[in-house]
């Protein structure tokens, strides 16, 4: 495995939040209707989170870096637990969760074709545009707290003059933390 698993059993992994010009974002069906989400991935040994930013991209959605730009990213990492179904029991080291470092990319142009068939396992078999907030409400219940925090967190980026209404907000999922993304 060329995952890298921490001593707490996270697993390293990279988050991607691709927006369109007019502000919706991308969502991808899981292949087979197994739900709604981000492209996302692990960190392999050796590579920088921009690396694997990039080969999760092309693998999951067909896109280069010449069709994004990259305009923040999350200044901590963000982790998540696995329910107990769902962690592999019989896979060493034991991964409990991900630990995530999350980009919000910007379409350079005009939306380009996606492509799922860039590996032999596809990630995605459809995909979509939604409003900001959409997103928390369809991934699978135990992602949605670090949604929240990552849309939080890029929101100030994508919305200079504030929010939009409608955000499924928690304090508790940012109190404590410096959500100001790091901007580039």
């Amino acid at each position: 495995m060329w995952d890298i698993i921490d001593r707490d059993g996270f697993r390293a992994n990279v988050g991607i939040v691709l927006m369109a010009g007019d502000g919706r974002l991308f969502l991808g069906r899981r292949l087979g209707g197994r739900g709604w989400q981000f492209p996302q991935g692990g960190v392999s040994r050796g590579e920088t989170l921009e690396q694997s930013l990039f080969r999760e991209l092309k693998e999951e959605i067909g896109l280069s870096s010449a069709d994004v730009q990259i305009v923040g990213r999350t200044r901590h990492w963000l982790r998540y637990r696995l329910p107990t179904r769902y962690v592999r029991r019989n896979v060493h080291p034991l991964c409990l969760g991900q630990k995530q470092r999350w980009f919000l990319l910007k379409l350079r142009g005009a939306v380009p074709t996606f492509r799922f068939d860039e590996t032999p396992e596809p990630e995605f078999d459809h995909w979509r545009w939604v409003d900001y907030w959409q997103p928390i409400r369809e991934v699978i219940y135990f992602k949605r707290a670090v949604y929240s925090r990552v849309l939080h967190e890029f929101g100030p980026v994508v919305f200079p003059t504030g929010l939009p209404p409608g955000a499924p907000w928690n304090p508790a999922l940012v109190s404590g933390s410096d959500s100001t993304p790091v901007l580039l």
